[in-house]
């Protein structure tokens, strides 16, 4: 098949242009960038101008596959591409919805107002979906909302913390700091995996709007897994959302974070989403323990510390020694 790519140099772009490269694709990248997986065709643009898409445009594609957040972008590879391409792949999010409190709501649940900044990342999506189903119809049209992503070459640290901390902790001695109450919900869904399922979506037979998310699993089994993952058996210091947040740890992602923590009950649902129609169309999901392990490696190769979430050595020591 002949797949166009729209990005290929980031993370998950470039993890959806090996996968269909290692599974014998013909894939074109547009990008601005030039950092794309070998074997991959290059066409340089910036998506910013009007007649970005125009070479491309006057070829035939099975299938295009976008990770935009930009509405105005999307509305043009729509409107160029349609006459052209057999389906459109659209990564989209989980954060669409306008309701996180929810927990095992699907795709039929209801979506915010649009929006054409894409600072407003959830609504921004949105508008981005219905310039896709709008142009290329329900059977033409693949939408993948997305759940956390995580896995090898994750910078921001949100899936890649939690091993690397207890792998850290087997060294120093020094225990872990830990949320108190995990009953609540995580979930990460494996770059590699998503991935997979996008080329598969590209392949044909996966249209309309699917939720695609990890497995969905307690923190405290997140943590295990963690914990399994770095291969120590290291103490913990549990403390109370109160406490925490008293202390300025943030939850969720960011400096000064413990990843994954989310205290306000009304966010529960965004990380429980039970991913059925997805699953039913070929979603394979590798084990936590798999992708946790896996991150770990990635990041003990890098020549800098990639997080950009979780607490530094010293607030960790800082927040446990706060009375």
């Amino acid at each position: 098949m002949r797949i166009l790519v729209l990005g290929g140099t980031a993370w998950l772009g470039r993890t959806v242009v090996q996968h269909a490269l290692d599974t014998g694709h013909d894939v074109t990248c547009v990008a601005r960038g030039s950092d794309v997986p070998t074997g991959a065709r290059l066409v340089r643009a910036d998506r910013d101008r009007d007649d970005a898409l125009t070479g491309v445009a006057s070829e035939r594609w099975d299938a295009v596959v976008d990770v935009s957040r930009t509405p105005e972008h999307v509305r043009r590879a729509a409107r160029d591409l349609e006459p052209v391409a057999d389906r459109y792949v659209l990564v989209s999010t989980v954060s669409v919805y306008a309701s996180q409190a929810e927990r095992g709501a699907d795709e039929h649940a209801a979506v915010l107002e649009p929006s054409d900044d894409p600072a407003d990342y959830g609504a921004a999506k949105v508008a981005c979906e219905r310039a896709v189903l709008d142009a290329f119809g329900p059977e033409r049209a693949s939408i993948a909302r997305a759940g956390l992503v995580g896995g090898p070459g994750d910078h921001t640290g949100r899936s890649g913390y939690w091993p690397w901390r207890f792998a850290r902790a087997a060294v120093t001695g020094r225990p872990v700091v830990v949320p108190a109450r995990t009953d609540r919900p995580t979930s990460v869904i494996d770059v590699r995996d998503l991935a997979g399922w996008l080329v598969g979506a590209a392949e044909g037979g996966r249209a309309g709007v699917h939720d695609v998310p990890g497995e969905v699993v307690t923190l405290g089994q997140h943590l295990e897994a963690a914990r399994a993952a770095a291969g120590g058996d290291v103490p913990v210091v549990a403390l109370s959302d109160e406490v925490l947040l008293a202390r300025g740890v943030a939850p969720w992602a960011g400096e000064r974070s413990l990843p994954l923590w989310i205290p306000d009950d009304d966010h529960q649902g965004m990380n429980d989403r039970p991913a059925d129609r997805a699953r039913a169309a070929g979603l394979a999901r590798r084990p936590l323990v798999e992708t946790l392990a896996d991150t770990l490696a990635w990041e003990q190769l890098q020549p800098v510390h990639p997080h950009g979430a979780g607490l530094s050595d010293d607030d960790e020591a800082a927040v446990r020694a706060a009375g």
